[in-house]
């Protein structure tokens, strides 16, 4: 899921090529273990290497690209030690955003999240992947307006986008974007009704559902995946 640039900042060389690059490591058109040169990108762009260097940098402080000196950059394998910490930052913070949302939620954030929904459904109909993902964010960035924290939503996207390539896996079988779009609405109802426990609930199951994922590609593509040390 691209990463816009502040609002009001002009974008850079550097922030196109790394929104790009991000695209395309998030979607999985460029996959874990893959190796990328900056001569090749910067030949891309027209730009010179220093963009491309900056670019890189940054996709390496989201655990998505592995600079090694004198040695090729590749796309970052995914490390099950980073995806729990990240679920276990994501989860603590999403909680307490769910319970202020479900305390702060009157009939203007109820028309956002049912708005938010249809729009979902929209993008399940038509099987488009990239646009249920960002819709996906936009859902969690509600919810974080309604719980007057929109600032947690900067620590979700993080989170998240640390994941993104594991949900883009799953959401290649359809019946997945069927069942986020379950999660969705049972977790919008909740907020709606004000029903904390519920919300929290439907969360956990809906975070519980990249467990089946993980399984399921450490077995089909074991070297999607760093070794574990021992």
């Amino acid at each position: 899921m691209v990463q816009a640039s502040p609002r009001g900042e002009r974008r850079t060389s550097v922030d196109e090529v790394f929104e790009f690059l991000q695209e395309e490591i998030s979607s999985m058109r460029l996959r874990p273990g893959d190796k990328i040169s900056e001569a090749d990108v910067a030949n891309r762009f027209g730009v010179s290497r220093q963009p491309v260097r900056d670019a890189f940098s940054r996709l390496a402080n989201l655990d998505l690209l592995l600079i090694r000196p004198q040695r090729a950059t590749e796309v970052k394998r995914f490390s099950m030690r980073e995806i729990e910490k990240s679920r276990f930052v994501r989860t603590a913070v999403e909680k307490e955003a769910l319970r202020r949302a479900s305390e702060f939620c009157d009939e203007v954030g109820a028309a956002q999240l049912d708005a938010e929904l249809a729009q979902q459904k929209v993008a399940l109909k038509k099987q488009d992947l990239e646009e249920f993902g960002r819709l996906d964010y936009a859902f969690h960035e509600t919810l974080c307006k309604i719980a007057k924290a929109e600032f947690a939503f900067d620590v979700i996207m993080a989170e998240k986008s640390k994941v993104d390539r594991l949900c883009m896996l799953s959401l290649a079988k359809a019946d997945r974007m069927v069942d986020l779009v379950e999660d969705h609405t049972e977790i919008a109802e909740a907020v709606k009704n004000h029903d904390a426990e519920s919300a929290l609930a439907a969360a956990q199951k809906h975070l519980s559902r990249l467990d089946k994922t993980i399984e399921r590609i450490t077995e089909t593509n074991a070297h999607y995946f760093e070794p574990e040390l021992v």
